[in-house]
């Protein structure tokens, strides 16, 4: 049935009307929500030292725990990356290379080859960046034509990402050098966001890797650097701003990030930089060097550091406001030292061997990260191999020699293994005295008989003996200097009784004799074996060892061992068994403090 003619026109007449007529209430517009803030992750690892391996820990029931390496770091970050895609902004804040056999065989060429597959933002220049010294054998210049900072050059043209120092510069001219590809900073965009990096290297380089590799740079007070790379930064376009800085500090309690009570103040060099900085200057740190925890707020700064040797990782979860472009710090967020664990114990949630070796019934389950499974990256295991197998050749090599007991090498109190170090030095040289640096002595010797890998582990710097000689005053002068650091080092002796006292700067040491007591004379001279590291100034040695006249300086590395070939000289020379030496050579007095401390 159709509609009659009188019905069309009508609604004809209708629609006609309606299209010239406003409607009575106009339509309600939609409205859009505010943007959310833009979530950046910054993970930041320190002082890797070539830890491309796990750390593994053998169970009284023979199961081997695993923490750390190389390819269960990879699996962390991927996992990372899955949570905020294409957020992530990755750092490592210095020390990459020294440390183990597979990364000093390739003068860490293998660490590079794993940063690149990771995808490394950047990466700050470390102290022990400097230690390979040239390209090839030897820890320093030697042959004509030698590079002092030929290895490390090489490790920057290897890399995707810039290894940055902005206070690092040349001596000559003042300028930050060619090689390195940068003025100290990088500028990324990250999900829209421009973030600078300020890359920063410790002020007490020189003293903390061998002087002659660093000998043509100087190293800037931190805070007037950064501030003016921030500045730098800023002006060109960056958002936020992350130092990524080879300097740290210590606070003993991570549960609560805005209580920094427990953080030690005295040997920070982080923190003094962030005291002296205007606010507003950086939106966040990752911090090394000292490979001590660090997970906190300073202002609102969030301040990260880890222990280091891939144990764990430490993330930062900043936001940043759409509006202004502005970090917005009550949203900052800290997970401090995340444990870098594929396998954990199913009771106490852990791989950390140390706390495992003793406990019965240890029953490893896998674990997970951010609700997923942790599996180590196989792609990461296959661009290590060639190294490893390379390593694991010479490491298994035995050397002839046991010890009769475990080891351990100290560093706050005096050790039995760094004290044997320094009867093995003084031996080596024919000296009367021998002195060795506790952080030149990197890990504890095993019971039984030891492989190349075992000693290298204890002594992975290419050291060498040296000798100095000194007088009685001078010897007093440089043991004052050794102990006089905040962090309350204790250098091994051999040959001496040295009595400190429980506090921190010069007056710390308070007298020194020959073994049994006898006096030092002080204007009789004393040859003293130590290594060439302590001989050029290292550890804050040189305005003693810098003072002397040639003759009295036998640094020549060409002169024969290495430290690790005086230990093991020494173990065979007493039918192949290293033993503890007697404890006692470093005493301390009653007092407290330094204040009317007996000199």
């Amino acid at each position: 049935m159709h509609p009659s003619r009188s019905v069309l026109v009508a609604l004809a007449a209708l629609v006609a009307a309606c299209a010239g007529t406003a409607p009575t209430a106009p339509p309600v517009a939609a409205r859009s929500a505010p943007a959310e803030p833009v979530r950046l992750t910054l993970v930041g690892i320190n002082d890797f030292h070539g830890q491309v391996e796990p750390h593994r820990t053998r169970l009284k029931d023979g199961q081997v725990v695993e923490e750390g390496g190389a390819a269960t770091l990879a699996a962390y970050v991927a996992r990372l990356r899955e949570d905020n895609p294409q957020g992530v902004v990755l750092v490592d804040a210095g020390d990459l290379f020294q440390g183990t056999l597979p990364s000093n065989l390739t003068e860490g060429a293998v660490v590079i080859d794993v940063y690149n597959r990771l995808g490394f933002t950047a990466a700050a220049i470390g102290n022990h960046e400097f230690d390979y010294g040239p390209v090839g054998p030897g820890a320093m210049a030697s042959r004509p034509g030698d590079d002092p900072l030929g290895a490390l050059k090489a490790r920057v043209r290897q890399a995707r990402f810039p290894l940055l120092s902005a206070n690092m510069v040349e001596a000559a001219t003042g300028k930050h050098p060619a090689w390195t590809g940068n003025d100290g900073t990088h500028l990324v965009t990250v999900k829209g966001v421009k973030v600078g990096l300020v890359g920063l290297t410790t002020e007490s380089t020189p003293d903390v890797t061998n002087p002659a590799n660093v000998a043509s740079l100087r190293f800037l007070p931190l805070a007037p650097t950064a501030l003016e790379a921030a500045r730098s930064l800023r002006a060109r376009g960056a958002e936020v701003v992350v130092a990524v800085a080879h300097a740290g500090g210590r606070c003993a309690d991570l549960k609560n990030p805005r209580d920094t009570s427990s953080c030690d103040r005295g040997d920070a060099e982080i923190l003094a930089m962030l005291d002296a900085l205007p606010p507003g200057t950086l939106d966040a740190v990752v911090a090394g060097h000292t490979h001590q925890p660090m997970g906190h707020f300073f202002g609102d700064v969030p301040v990260i550091e880890t222990t280091g040797l891939s144990r764990s990782l430490g993330v930062v979860e900043l936001y940043v406001d759409p509006a202004s472009r502005r970090v917005l710090p009550q949203r900052t967020r800290i997970q401090a030292t995340i444990p870098l664990c594929a396998r954990v114990d199913a009771q106490e949630g852990t791989c950390d061997g140390r706390r495992l070796r003793d406990r019965d019934g240890v029953r490893l389950v896998r674990a997970t990260f951010l609700g997923a499974p942790v599996v180590p990256d196989a792609e990461v295991a296959r661009v290590l191999a060639p190294a490893l197998a390379l390593a694991d050749e010479a490491q298994r090599r035995p050397v002839g020699v046991s010890a009769a007991t475990p080891l351990a090498r100290g560093y706050t109190e005096e050790g039995a293994l760094g004290n044997l170090v320094a009867d093995a030095l003084r031996e080596a040289a024919g000296a009367d005295v021998g002195i060795m640096n506790p952080g030149g002595v990197r890990a504890d010797l095993p019971a039984g008989p030891l492989s190349f890998g075992q000693v290298y582990e204890v002594l992975p710097f290419d050291n060498t003996v040296a000798v100095l000689q000194l007088t009685g005053a001078e010897l007093r002068r440089l043991l004052e200097l050794a102990h006089a650091s905040d962090r309350g080092a204790v250098f091994a002796v051999s040959g001496l009784e040295v009595t400190l006292a429980r506090c921190p700067g010069l007056q710390r040491f308070q007298d020194a004799t020959l073994t049994g007591g006898r006096p030092l004379e002080p204007g009789k001279t004393y040859r003293v074996a130590l290594p060439d590291f302590l001989a050029r100034g290292g550890d804050g040695l040189g305005p003693v060892t810098r003072a002397l006249p040639p003759e009295r300086a036998d640094l020549t590395p060409a002169r024969g061992m290495d430290l690790r070939e005086a230990l093991i000289a020494y173990g065979r020379a007493r039918g192949g068994t290293l033993t503890a030496p007697p404890p006692g050579r470093v005493r301390y007095t009653g007092v407290a403090t330094c204040s009317g401390a007996p000199r």
